[in-house]
């Protein structure tokens, strides 16, 4: 069988923030989205399903959980149906995969979906659980699993060799905090002021409370499946998945691959792969949702993806140029600052956003875009992941 042409169809996404309903409900509410929107799509033939989740077995006490989402959600699969863990790429990690399926015939119609149940009144138990994202015996013992040091150090890094400031920190902020507040299923939905930003009360220097993500719960899930099965389904413009690519350089701390931490020399080497395998260069990306976990990420992202020089990432989003209007709109749904982030999810959420995109028919549309790059970083920044979507194959 030749290799079939692999397209996203559907997305549907709960709502995301501090929920009482279970890892199960809001998949549930994802899925029913994401059916919604491919009415022509009987649930019979949907042959798989992959499910992205971290902390469903240590925080809502599930595990085997793909073939219980399998069933509330009505579907039988014939073909596979696993739960895979890559963290804050699981999402994306399960689009990959499921393309792969797709495209060499293995499966023909697959369900994405993921998401956390991360919230609880006892907050330290959630960052008690993020040490096992990590190499638990080195890095875990040294406090290292949680993300809000290890950025700090990555923020500092940049000031020290780029000059960056924190404005240009709070400037990421305040976009993205203004693009989630017409998000009706974002964690935050209220814009935010520079003035607010920098009087906002410090976390981990130079990091205060509006350069962090949030703990979220929620979950999303996407359909894909080939061409020709998409165009019997949906009268919309279809949207390819065009590359792909993940990189793992590392594990460990003492193990960096690039010259120092605001080096990310494993998301300069993904996105060339991703690149290549789409045929396009970062010049051709109409519109990005790159992995905003902290401020920083965004403006290291905007260099190592090829959108700016690097070390100019803070002049680049301070002037606007990822924000619309400028070069390249970046995380238009809010990103994870706005939306949150329960882990499994995001990805999908991505995925989401960029179907809507694409379609012409996202809240903040960008106009006229037609290729799309989104972006994940996921534990102790140790894996990078991309993919590109077209309106074209």
């Amino acid at each position: 069988m030749p290799e079939r042409d692999v397209c996203i169809i559907g997305g549907g996404m709960s709502r995301w923030g501090v929920r009482e309903a279970s890892i199960i409900d809001m998949a549930q509410e994802a899925a029913k989205e994401c059916f919604d929107e491919v009415p022509a799509l009987k649930k019979k033939d949907v042959d798989g399903l992959l499910f992205a989740s971290s902390y469903c077995g240590r925080r809502s006490f599930q595990v085997n959980i793909a073939p219980v989402i399998a069933e509330r959600i009505g579907i039988k699969p014939t073909s596979m149906c696993t739960r895979l863990d890559t963290l804050c790429a699981g999402g994306s990690s399960g689009i990959i995969l499921a393309t792969g399926l797709i495209k060499s015939g293995m499966a023909d119609v697959v369900v994405v979906a993921g998401g956390e149940k991360l919230y609880t009144p006892q907050r330290w138990e959630t960052y008690y659980s993020e040490l096992a994202s990590i190499d638990h015996d080195w890095d875990g013992a040294q406090g290292m699993g949680l993300p809000p040091p290890y950025f700090s150090m990555t923020a500092q890094e940049h000031m020290k060799r780029y000059g960056t400031t924190k404005e240009q920190l709070g400037a990421v902020s305040v976009k993205n905090r203004r693009n989630g507040s017409t998000n009706p299923k974002g964690h935050f939905q209220k814009a935010v002021t520079m003035e607010e930003v920098m009087a906002s009360r410090v976390i981990v220097p130079p990091l205060s409370l509006f350069d962090c993500c949030p703990i979220t719960d929620g979950c999303a899930a996407v359909l894909l499946t080939y061409e020709e099965k998409a165009k019997e389904l949906t009268d919309r413009p279809l949207v390819y998945i065009r590359g792909t690519a993940q990189v793992s350089l590392h594990s460990m701390s003492m193990n960096w691959p690039g010259e120092h931490l605001a080096d990310w020399l494993h998301l300069r080497t993904a996105a060339k792969r991703a690149y290549e395998m789409a045929r396009v260069g970062p010049d051709d990306i109409d519109v990005a949702m790159t992995h905003d976990c902290f401020t920083i990420s965004e403006i290291v992202e905007m260099e190592d993806l090829g959108f700016c020089k690097k070390g100019e990432g803070g002049p680049f989003v301070e002037s606007g140029q990822s924000d619309f209007g400028g070069k390249l709109p970046v995380n238009t749904d809010g990103g994870l600052l706005s939306c949150g982030h329960p882990f499994g999810a995001t990805g999908i959420r991505q995925a989401r956003e960029m179907l809507h995109q694409l379609q012409g028919r996202a809240i903040r549309q960008v106009e006229g875009a037609e290729i799309g790059l989104t972006h994940n970083l996921s534990g102790l920044n140790v894996e990078h992941t991309i993919l590109i979507y077209g309106r074209e194959p």
